[in-house]
């Protein structure tokens, strides 16, 4: 959460401060000396999905709804309420997948 005086901070600071302080090099020095950033691998997300597909395969595993849907498949198709169920957990898994790219492109 951001502080709610760090609009008047930064105004202050701009007016007081008219662009880069003066440090005879010091910050060009450390940004040299800095080991370059290393590259991320994405076996972990790929792991954390798999983890989670199962987890959430066998956390409904025993759920009354999508057994009644699994009864119904073979005789005429899901019912409405196993279709609900299949697409919120799609809709979820896949919004977290999103999110987790997205926190990983912007660390």
């Amino acid at each position: 959460m951001t502080n709610p005086n760090d609009d008047a901070i930064e105004t202050l600071l701009r007016r007081r401060f008219e662009g880069p302080a003066i440090d005879a090099g010091f910050s060009e020095r450390v940004m040299q000396r800095l080991p370059p950033r290393r590259r991320r691998v994405a076996w972990p997300l790929w792991l954390g999905l798999l983890a989670g597909t199962v987890a959430g395969c066998l956390s409904l595993a025993g759920a009354p709804i999508l057994d009644a849907g699994w009864r119904d498949g073979p005789t005429g198709g899901f019912s409405a309420q196993a279709w609900s169920l299949l697409l919120a957990a799609a809709v979820l898994t896949w919004m977290a997948v999103g999110w987790a790219l997205a926190e990983s492109e912007g660390g």
